[in-house]
């Protein structure tokens, strides 16, 4: 039954999809993802609006640094609108699984835009540093959460479908396409056009793709009120124990792009090539996107709880290397085994995530690991940035090992309540049900 405008339903062509994933006993594929209806009209505008999240951060660095001669104060910023991005999101989440994505986007594109635009005028002004605080909190509070909105999405069209482990794969993906694309595209437009350049680009495609996502509204989820409407209870996402412990994993991965992102750069200008740190990051990103197309190939005989752990300890054994490499080749090798190693551990949360969370509290839940991925990334930046500055970049890529070892101990300590039965108790007074998913 094909859902009615406004609201994503299962389609006849989704189950022949399942069905045949079934008779065949492997994990449906990309192909069969794609021939979703109505997919396409939310993937490409999606793909459009979520490019500036990427570039957010380095571009605040490399304005900042350029016009302060600071990694530190740079980082300081960055790490403001990291943390103001954090702080908001989930509550950007919260109102558009209350009032629809549409309702949350427009104003939210318009602010973004001009909070960004206000801090490029700002910082080429010389402009005290309370200043640029001031105007990175609105940039970050703002930023569009497009990845947990077409995650949402995909959630509704697909509930209980076997190709949303495969949907989980393809949007780590598409991320990590994002983060191949947007931190290289952003420092190009950076050293070889303006210092500005990056953040300007930033601000022109958030509003334009944002705008052009909002229009598809015939794919966007069944909002809260519709739902209250039909008699469904409203639940907190934050409220279910296994969503929590994500979030707290999810720092760690932010931990990883934050010292990334500042270490290369501080390791670039040592080398006296600046133009290797859009390389470096690529590469980085590009492992990244390669594992998550991986992951979404291969039909797990593991459950995930054991492949998140499984992901955060190579990811951690991984950032061990960093801080040792002394040359951009090694660094290249060793930031691309980085890279493989994180998309196993973000694809895996987000599909935990479908097995705890009620539809109607998904995409605040999307948004809570978003927020913590950028409330990770922020306190890494400004940590790997002071080090950068006091001491060297080798010392800064320290930030990322430190970050993922804790990340993995809070799973390690925690994991039982990463099972659906555990979290279910806790939704079930909300929603009245458990979600009878083994996790191990």
């Amino acid at each position: 039954m094909t859902g009615a405008p406004g609201t994503t339903g299962k389609t006849g062509e989704t189950g022949k999809a399942e069905k045949a994933a079934k008779a065949s006993g492997k994990r449906a594929g990309y192909g069969q993802l794609l021939r979703t209806p109505g997919a396409l009209s939310f993937l490409l505008p999606g793909f459009a609006a979520r490019q500036p999240f990427a570039m957010l951060t380095i571009g605040i660095v490399l304005l900042v640094q350029h016009t302060t001669g600071s990694y530190g104060s740079a980082g300081a910023v960055a790490a403001v609108t990291g943390v103001s991005m954090a702080m908001f999101a989930p509550q950007s989440g919260k109102l558009a699984d209350r009032f629809g994505q549409r309702a949350v986007l427009v104003p939210g594109v318009l602010i973004h835009s001009a909070a960004v635009s206000l801090l490029v005028v700002l910082a080429l002004a010389g402009a005290p540093m309370w200043a640029l605080f001031l105007a990175a909190v609105p940039a970050g509070a703002s930023v569009p959460q497009i990845g947990p909105m077409v995650r949402a999405r995909w959630a509704a069209k697909l509930e209980k479908s076997p190709l949303m482990p495969t949907a989980a794969a393809f949007e780590s993906v598409t991320d990590e396409f994002t983060f191949v694309v947007g931190p290289v595209l952003a420092t190009a437009l950076c050293t070889g056009v303006h210092p500005a350049a990056g953040l300007i680009a930033e601000a022109a495609l958030t509003l334009f793709g944002g705008l052009f996502f909002a229009a598809q509204r015939s794919t966007q989820p069944a909002h809260g009120l519709i739902a209250a409407a039909a008699g469904a209870p409203r639940v907190s996402a934050l409220s279910i124990p296994g969503v929590r412990v994500l979030a707290i994993a999810f720092l760690g991965i932010g931990s990883v792009f934050g010292g990334m992102q500042v270490s290369l750069t501080a390791f670039s200008e040592e080398i006296g090539n600046p133009g290797a740190n859009g390389l470096l990051y690529g590469i980085f990103a590009a492992g990244n996107m390669l594992a998550g197309i991986a992951c979404g190939a291969v039909a797990w005989k593991i459950g995930p709880r054991k492949r998140l752990i499984l992901g955060y300890a190579g990811l951690t054994v991984a950032a061990s290397l960093l801080w040792s490499a002394q040359s951009v080749l090694l660094l290249g090798a060793l930031g691309l085994i980085v890279g493989l190693c994180i998309a196993p551990a973000l694809i895996t949360g987000y599909t935990i995530v479908e097995t705890l969370v009620p539809a109607s509290a998904r995409t605040e839940a999307f948004t809570w690991l978003t927020g913590a991925v950028a409330l990770g990334q922020a306190a890494a930046v400004t940590v790997a940035g002071r080090l950068a500055d006091e001491q060297d970049s080798s010392t800064g890529f320290l930030v990322p090992l430190v970050g993922t070892a804790l990340a993995l101990a809070t799973l390690l300590a925690l994991r039982s309540r990463l099972s659906p039965r555990a979290s279910g108790r806790v939704a079930a007074r909300g929603i009245g049900h458990r979600v009878p998913v083994t996790v191990d």
